[in-house]
């Protein structure tokens, strides 16, 4: 037999991973799926659902009946480096879900192009640091498709924050008009009181 049979296979290389920073800072006007009772939510967020989905904690601030959540907090999400690049339709998704004892109920979704969010290289330091920053404020689909409710986040330009995150102000637009967020020290890392479900 020639020696080249005998050769074992090269395994396929193994594709690169990358993984971005997200700032889930709020949302406002969801729909109060719980009905009878204060609704507590959180969210997941994710680019390819069936490899990494990264989770916030559940929001203890959403107003009297926990329509408008607040979270601020950052997640890590991974996905395949090249994603981006042979698909144009690839999404950064965020998925809001009602805390429940027994199950939890969807609330809404959201989703960004990521060739909307993420810019390549450059140093983007100065940039941060000197201008408030505008949030992403992106509609709230029910799981009908029916629009209820918005989102505000953020994805750097590199996909990492370059400088401490509570040194940096954020301009939000919502339905009440426009408003300055100073981030202070407020903001939960993930996998603290967050997570990440494999």
């Amino acid at each position: 037999m020639p020696e080249s049979h005998l050769r074992r296979r090269r395994p396929p290389p193994v594709e690169r991973l990358r993984e971005i920073e997200v700032l889930i800072y709020s949302a406002e006007d969801l729909k109060n799926v719980k009905h009878m009772t204060k609704m507590s939510t959180y969210a997941e967020v994710y680019v390819e659902r069936d490899f990494h989905v990264a989770k916030t904690k559940v929001a203890e601030l959403g107003g009297e009946d926990g329509t408008n959540p607040i979270w601020n907090q950052v997640v890590k999400v991974k996905f395949h480096e090249k994603l981006p690049e042979n698909d144009i339709m690839a999404a950064l998704n965020v998925d809001i879900y009602a805390h429940g004892h027994l199950r939890e109920k969807p609330v809404g979704s959201a989703r960004v192009l990521l060739s909307d969010v993420l810019k390549g290289g450059g140093d983007t330091t100065k940039l941060l640091e000197n201008n408030p920053i505008q949030f992403l404020t992106v509609q709230v689909l029910r799981p009908s498709g029916r629009p209820q409710g918005l989102i505000h986040l953020w994805v750097p330009p590199t996909g990492r924050f370059l400088v401490p995150l509570k040194s940096l102000s954020f301009s939000l637009r919502g339905r009440d008009g426009e408003k300055e967020v100073v981030m202070g020290e407020t903001t939960a890392e993930n996998g603290e009181e967050g997570g990440d479900k494999e």
